[in-house]
């Protein structure tokens, strides 16, 4: 999976992925790194796995460079 595109968006940010291209995932801003708060799924596209779901999170994260706050949050510890 890669990353399409992305906006910043008031409250957070929206993106967009290769294998989800129809459904914009909408992301939060939590401490110092993003997750996902919501998917506007398009049956256009497959169903989202919850292993997606992180991969998501991952792929913005890294492009935004908070990467290693992401990684080192409690529920990932």
């Amino acid at each position: 999976m890669e990353l399409i595109d992305y906006s910043y968006k008031r409250r957070g940010m929206k993106a967009w992925f290769d294998d989800y291209p129809n459904s914009p995932v909408i992301l939060r801003v939590i401490g110092h790194y993003y997750i996902i708060y919501r998917i506007l799924w398009s049956e256009c596209d497959p169903v989202v796995k919850r292993t997606d779901l992180i991969e998501m999170e991952k792929l913005i994260n890294r492009e935004l460079g908070t990467e290693q706050a992401y990684l080192s949050r409690k529920r990932m510890g």
